[in-house]
């Protein structure tokens, strides 16, 4: 793979020394680029220690990129063309960053929960963890190489003109705040669809809709009028519950799902711990699968509320 060495600061992409400002009265696709330029300025600043193998800076980079993405997707058509390529490509970054983040989860949870059982079986423990760790590796060397990459210069080059490109004026006035009334339908037509029992994947799948309404409902914020800023604040809080009662559920899922994967090929005290993990990890799952109804409501009245 071709490498480079890839902008490290706003200036070396062409961005102002201060971010982008903009206020309620300002145009929607100014709130777009402005957001861009907070985003890839956040991206930026979490790129060392992502690099450096810090797990929040990598977390927080992911975070970032996803709120782009979002952005994106939603409110794209109002800074031009070059929208959709680029959000493609975040999605290519996205996927070693995710990759690497996957393992942080799992192994910082079972360190944790290992932590809890008896002297006696954490030596069995920390070997299971350290196949986690190896795996971990080899995906956080496959990130350096894409950040490393003329790829992912070319990407910050092409997010950065999208904060200055000037903004293309819809036929009709576009209103943020409006606009958050199509993210959410999504999420309610998706709730209305499942069974009583839904399978995992499909609350997977629900989560990745909340997240759209939540950063969707974050880009809102700076053109909202004093009102609205006060319903939104009760949006995105009911908003990050919900992400995170279904963030347990996939987690455990995920991490009951490789316990598995190591009981087909361990025994003896590593296997019994592994089924131990497992016990618990299903009990998790439990947990969030009786209480996410619960957070879906509050997000829909929140919701309904800002509309009303």
């Amino acid at each position: 793979m071709t490498t480079e060495s890839p902008p490290r600061t706003p200036g070396e992409l062409g961005l102002p020394e201060l971010p982008i400002e903009v206020g309620p009265a300002d145009p929607a696709g100014h709130h777009v680029r402005a957001k861009l330029d907070r985003e890839i300025r956040a991206l930026l600043a979490r790129e060392p220690g992502t690099r450096s193998g810090a797990a929040e800076d990598l977390h927080q980079m992911r975070v970032a990129l996803r709120r782009m993405r979002s952005v994106l997707k939603l409110s794209g058509k109002l800074v031009g063309d070059g929208a959709e390529p680029v959000r493609a490509e975040l999605g290519w970054l996205g996927q070693s960053l995710g990759e690497v983040r996957d393992h942080d989860v799992l192994i910082g949870h079972l360190r944790e929960v290992i932590a809890g059982f008896e002297v006696r079986d954490q030596p069995a423990g920390r070997r299971l963890v350290s196949r986690f760790v190896t795996r971990r590796a080899a995906a956080k060397r496959r990130l350096t190489r894409a950040l490393s990459s003329a790829r992912y210069s070319t990407l910050l080059h092409e997010v950065s003109l999208l904060t200055r490109s000037p903004a293309e004026v819809p036929a009709e006035p576009h209103d943020l705040i409006a606009g958050l009334a199509k993210p959410h339908r999504k999420l309610a037509k998706a709730v209305r669809a499942l069974p009583a029992d839904p399978p995992d994947d499909a609350l997977h799948a629900l989560r990745i809709h909340g997240k759209k309404l939540r950063y969707a409902a974050e880009l809102a914020q700076t053109s909202a009028k004093k009102k609205q800023a006060a319903k939104l604040k009760k949006l995105l809080k009911a908003t990050k519950d919900f992400q995170t009662v279904l963030g347990d559920h996939q987690d455990a899922v995920i991490a009951a799902e490789r316990m598995r994967t190591i009981l087909e090929s361990a025994d003896g005290p590593m296997g019994f711990v592994a089924g131990r993990i497992a016990e618990r990890e299903l009990a998790r799952r439990a947990e969030a699968r009786a209480t996410w109804r619960a957070s879906w409501a509050a997000v829909d009245t929140a919701a309904r509320a800002l509309h009303a």
